[in-house]
């Protein structure tokens, strides 16, 4: 049966991030979407609550704890702050858990203990292909076999790029079934073009040309014996339990805003949330995002048993991309005017908003 009350440790790390995400986050939020750059401060105060190396092997530096229902009480609470560096804060488990997950035992010396390490790191994995028919489990981009190396060559776009990253996880089709391969930065071969977003306008992003991409054969996920579909179905689960997550934090943000707005802004001597028509707005503001919050446990949790969560988590990441959107779009709407300038969050809470239906595998839990 699953349980929804968190455990005594579960409602601590919720705690902690929720005061992180408050006091630091939200009100470096603006600031980071005008400068279109992640604060460095933020970062290192993030990697300093462990809130990925926590999830890691012991046995690499990490603390053990694993478990997809707590990582989306803390993708929750980040996005609740800014979705922005939320992602960015979490970007290390594109990289870290499927290493983590699948990668072989030299991969997992090589790597984990980086991020279990005593500074931040980023990491990315690169997923999306710029075409309409993009499929993530048959990608267009290419790895073919020359001799004791691997050629890869095709394109990427909504890849995080952040300064310090040391590699990326790049999907691409061998002889017809999706593989991870660890690309270095600077192999040649590989470029990048940093996007211009609408919004999470704080996370670098780019697209990746890959051309003539030379890796060894050690540098395929799991070592030279293929993985298959298998381990990217659970990563796409993993990532759209988290972006789910996300998207309960961006609806929850934006609500409490609306919410507080309503109660302070007075007309005709009586403030907007007594009348009718913004109560019953608030009112189903609330009812949806605990709807998409309880399917994205529900999926997480399902994960957690070890189980197959493909349904489970697909669910969880539409309602709530689609919550998101029309909450944010509500805040919008109950602040009037206000809704519409740059001073006020909930315009950026719409743009973070709209990106959920673009997005995939941008965190993982």
């Amino acid at each position: 049966m699953i349980d929804f009350e968190p455990s005594e440790e579960q409602q601590l790390i919720v705690d902690t991030i929720r005061q992180f995400a408050t006091n630091e986050l939200r009100k470096a939020a603006r600031e980071a979407d005008e400068a279109r750059e992640i604060p460095a401060a933020a970062l290192a105060r993030a990697h300093e609550l462990a809130l990925v190396s926590s999830a890691l092997p012991e046995a690499y530096g990490g603390g053990g704890a694993r478990s997809a229902v707590t990582g989306a009480l803390a993708a929750e609470e980040l996005a609740y702050g800014d979705l922005g560096i939320a992602l960015a804060v979490l970007s290390p488990t594109l990289l870290a858990l499927p290493v983590a997950d699948f990668g072989s035992e030299a991969q997992k010396k090589d790597w984990l203990p980086r991020f279990a390490g005593d500074r931040y790191l980023p990491g990315s994995l690169a997923l999306v292909e710029p075409a309409f028919r993009f499929d993530p489990l048959h990608p267009a981009t290419t790895a073919k076999r020359e001799g004791r190396e691997y050629v890869l060559d095709g394109a990427k776009c909504f890849v995080p790029w952040q300064e310090g990253l040391e590699a990326v996880l790049v999907i691409a089709q061998e002889d017809g079934v999706a593989q991870g391969f660890l690309v270095p930065r600077d192999t040649p071969g590989l470029s990048a073009t940093r996007e211009k977003n609408l919004g999470i306008r704080a996370l670098p992003t780019a697209e990746l040309a890959l051309r003539g991409v030379r890796v060894p054969r050690s540098a395929k996920l799991g070592g030279e014996g293929e993985r298959g579909d298998s381990a990217l179905r659970q990563i796409l689960n993993r990532g759209r339990v988290a972006l789910a997550a996300c998207a309960v934090g961006v609806a929850r943000a934006a609500f409490e805003i609306a919410r507080d707005y309503a109660k302070e802004r007075q007309t005709f001597g009586a403030p907007i949330a007594t009348r009718q028509a913004i109560a019953f707005k608030l009112a189903d503001m609330a009812i949806e995002i605990d709807g998409a919050r309880l399917l994205t446990w529900e999926a997480a949790w399902t994960i957690d048993e070890g189980r197959d969560a493909t349904r489970e988590a697909t669910i969880a990441r539409h309602q709530a991309q689609r919550v998101a959107l029309e909450v944010a779009d509500g805040a919008v709407q109950v602040l009037g005017g206000h809704g519409y300038i740059r001073e006020y969050l909930p315009e950026m809470q719409l743009r973070n908003a709209r990106g959920f239906c673009t997005f995939e595998a941008l965190c993982l839990v």
